[in-house]
Formats: C-alpha cells, sequence, structure tokens
C-alpha cells in the first residue's frame, strides 16, 4: 500500500460535495496547502479502502499529508492548525480557541442536513428559530470584545474558520439572517476577504450546495436508501 511521502501535495478522499470534507478544504485554504482530491463515488471504492486499511475508523474524510493517513474530521483540522499556527499562541489562547470551535461546529454541522432530511425548510425554519439564537450572540459578544477582528488574539484561528463555514451556510441559506449581528457581519467581511480564503471561496474546490447527484451518491455508498 502506497503512502504518500512527505513533500508530496496533501490528498483529500471525500464526496464531490460539502459535508464534512468541506471543513478539511476550509483549513487547508487558510493554511495555504495546495491539495488534489479522490472523489468517493461508488460503494466498492470504500470497501476497498476499509479492506486496505487506509481508513482507521472506516470512513472519510481521509487527508494524506507528510506521510500521514489522518482520518476524523477534527483531528484533521487540528493537524493543520498546529502546523501552520492557527492553533494560538499561548495555553489560554489554544483552550479557548478549542472552545470556540467546538460551539462554532455545532453550530455549523446543522446545515449538514440540508437535502438529506425529509424537510429542508422545516430544518431551516428551526435553525432560524432556535439555532441562531443559540449561536449568534455568543459569537457576536466574543467579536466585540477581541477587538482584533478575530475570536482569540489577532490572528487567524481555526476556530475563526469554523465560524466563517457556518456563517457562510448562514448567509446562502437563510439570507439577511445576520443584520442583527454587526460584528459578526463584519467578521463574515474580514476573514472571507483574506487572500487565500477569497481564493478559495471564488475557486472550483469550493463545493456548491448539496444538489442530486451528490445525496444519492452518498445515500448509495453509505446504503441510506
Amino acid at each position: 500500500m502506497h503512502t504518500m511521502a512527505p513533500g508530496e501535495k496533501a490528498r483529500l478522499t471525500y464526496f464531490n460535495g460539502r459535508g464534512r470534507g468541506e471543513s478539511v478544504r476550509f483549513i487547508l485554504a487558510a493554511a495555504g496547502v495546495e491539495f488534489t482530491e479522490r472523489f468517493l463515488t461508488e460503494k466498492s471504492q470504500l470497501d476497498k479502502w476499509r479492506a486496505d486499511g487506509e481508513l482507521l475508523f472506516l470512513q472519510v474524510p481521509l487527508l494524506e499529508m507528510d506521510g500521514m493517513k489522518i482520518v476524523q474530521t477534527l483531528a484533521i483540522t487540528r493537524y493543520v492548525a498546529r502546523k501552520y499556527g492557527l492553533d494560538g499562541k499561548s495555553a489560554e489562547q489554544k483552550t479557548r480557541i478549542d472552545m470556540l470551535n467546538e460551539g462554532a461546529r455545532d453550530f455549523l454541522e446543522n446545515y449538514f442536513g440540508i437535502g438529506f432530511v425529509p424537510s429542508t425548510e422545516k430544518l431551516l425554519a428551526q435553525i432560524k428559530d432556535t439555532v441562531l439564537p443559540r449561536y449568534m450572540p455568543i459569537f457576536e459578544r466574543e467579536l466585540a470584545e477581541n477587538t482584533s477582528g478575530y475570536l482569540v488574539g489577532d490572528t487567524l484561528s481555526y476556530a475563526d474558520v469554523t465560524l466563517l463555514e457556518a456563517l457562510l451556510n448562514t448567509e446562502e441559506f437563510l439570507p439577511g439572517s445576520l443584520k442583527d449581528y454587526p460584528n459578526a457581519s463584519k467578521f463574515l467581511a474580514k476573514v472571507s476577504s483574506l487572500p487565500q480564503m477569497k481564493t478559495f471561496l471564488q475557486g472550483p474546490q469550493r463545493k456548491g450546495a448539496n444538489n442530486d447527484v451528490y445525496i444519492n451518491t452518498v445515500k448509495t455508498v453509505l446504503e441510506w436508501l
């Protein structure tokens, strides 16, 4: 079995869609890491990768980087963040970033069901009525208290990247919902306009909203039908 050697371009294995793989794409983009993609399209691929021992916990995403095969979305995110200085400068900052990232991730994951649940309309109504009031005041306050425009310290962290992904989903699926959150709106504009993020968000590796091809592929490969 081939293991990628240090120096080879990173490779992400996932479906050709958002899901958990999109968070990996976001952190790689934030770190300025170029990567290729191997798309999961057939159940036979997944069966082979499992049998070959490529997937420690038998699931994707998988990031091959620096000679390692890294699975579990948060483990991937934290590895990239540690390597490229996106995880804070002190023990206190690192802990704060961890906490805020976990909260931003809980916020973000509410959008993963779009297209998979029986009623996307009901899901979005639930997000608008219960999820946004739960999370947005917290992040609005955090951004108000840290005047740099980032969540922690004066540089980009992986918590910022996760929050960016959540806010972009909010703007996309619930347009106008951020109008009452000026600090979050400023944050969204600031982080999405960073050169590396702007390039990614306007490029082909940023995936579009869940479509029928992606949804049906996931259901077929994972036998959710």
